[in-house]
């Protein structure tokens, strides 16, 4: 009997570590277990282009279960429950196990919901396809939205309302939105983009609850103001996928712990992608990402780590992006608190700049709006710098 890999989250990262698989001349048996009937899509267009209804499924599909060069096993619409790592097997929702040699853990991550949210009609999250689908429908017909959160997806979907013709409102907690990732200064400017394209923008405010019988009707603020809203997306982060690991006896923290090479503490039981918390040497600390990049990039060292491969570690450069009213934001890097951003290229008021992020002297983020050539330039930059540091 061939031996098997069972790949368990049928996403960009689980995907990706089936074609690692294959690519490094494993040529047993690999099963892909997913719990959404659908077969891997990309995720970023979902708040954008597939939103705002000028892409299709065809357009943002990754691959499809009939795909006979990679000769994968589908289980898809299968929700996995368990992992017996002394049995070796996952088991699933209905009752069946799959027997499995080596363990490729890819569940990723849910969006958090607004307690309350779920008792009424007209309130959204947006992680998955499911998700998308019902958004477009409910913003087809609606002429006021509340978005709850001004991050990377908050904002995204409010520009794509406002391209519908939406009037948008978006409420943030934080008194500067992005500054987390981005830094005051940086988030100040970025969430500039709202009010020019007509997008009202609250900030420092938070959410007392949503209003409504059957059908949301507005959003109460803490100060007690209510927002008249037909629709509210709530984007308030994402929680990882790894209740179902609970009595499995993979180490948990924010996500599934695992070393720089993607191993966990059970030998031939791999992480990748928005579920794992991945050992960072600069960082000093497990650091979980959720971007697009990482996930097509880290399954390779992990899946060599199962293979028993000396695949060197790449260097980590965390990178993501974000399109919105127009603009193209790109971020590579690691701030921290007390780096500097420097203006290197362009101007914040035209939109179009390239800022360098320095500590004691030395670049080690970048973030670009509208200045793709030369961030590209300077993210291989950075690139090179960590390796050559590590």
């Amino acid at each position: 009997m061939s031996p098997t890999v069972a790949v368990v989250g049928a996403s960009l990262a689980g995907l990706t570590a089936a074609r690692a698989l294959r690519d490094q001349s494993y040529d047993g048996r690999i099963v892909i277990i997913g719990d959404e009937e659908h077969a891997p899509y990309d995720r970023p267009p979902l708040s954008k282009d597939f939103l705002g209804g000028t892409a299709s499924l065809d357009d943002i599909a990754l691959g499809t279960p009939d795909d006979e060069d990679l000769a994968l096993e589908w289980r898809l619409g299968t929700t996995a429950v368990g992992l017996d790592h002394l049995g070796r097997s996952v088991l699933l929702r209905d009752g069946s196990e799959i027997q499995a040699d080596g363990v490729v853990l890819a569940t990723g991550a849910r969006a958090r919901r607004l307690p309350g949210g779920d008792r009424l009609d007209g309130v959204h999250v947006l992680r998955s396809l499911d998700d998308a689908i019902a958004l477009r429908a409910d913003l087809a017909a609606a002429g006021r939205l509340v978005v709850i959160g001004a991050g990377f997806i908050g904002a995204e979907v409010a520009s794509t309302a406002r391209k519908l013709g939406l009037e948008v409102t978006v409420v943030e907690t934080q008194p500067v939105p992005l500054a987390g990732p981005l830094g005051a200064a940086m988030g100040a400017v970025c969430a500039e983009l709202h009010g020019a394209h007509g997008t009202r923008l609250l900030t420092g405010t938070g959410v007392a609850g949503l209003v409504g019988a059957g059908r949301v009707e507005a959003v109460e603020l803490a100060d007690g103001t209510r927002l008249p809203a037909d629709v509210v997306v709530v984007g308030i982060g994402a929680t990882p996928n790894i209740e179902w690991l609970a009595e499995s006896g993979v180490t948990l923290g924010n996500g599934v712990l695992t070393d720089a090479r993607g191993a966990t503490n059970i030998p031939g039981v791999i992480a990748v992608g928005d579920c794992a918390a991945t050992w960072s040497v600069s960082a000093e600390r497990h650091v979980r990402i959720e971007h697009w990049t990482n996930a097509l990039e880290q399954p390779a060292t992990a899946v060599a780590t199962l293979l028993g491969r000396g695949i060197p570690a790449p260097a980590p450069v965390p990178y993501f992006w974000s399109d919105q009213y127009g603009a193209r934001i790109q971020f590579a890097g690691s701030r921290s608190e007390g780096d500097v951003p420097r203006i290197v290229a362009g101007s914040c008021a035209d939109r179009s700049f390239l800022a360098v992020y320095e500590r004691d002297g030395e670049p080690v983020a970048v973030l670009g709006m509208n200045q793709a050539r030369l961030f590209t330039r300077w993210r291989r930059q950075l690139r090179t710098s960590v390796a050559t540091a590590s």
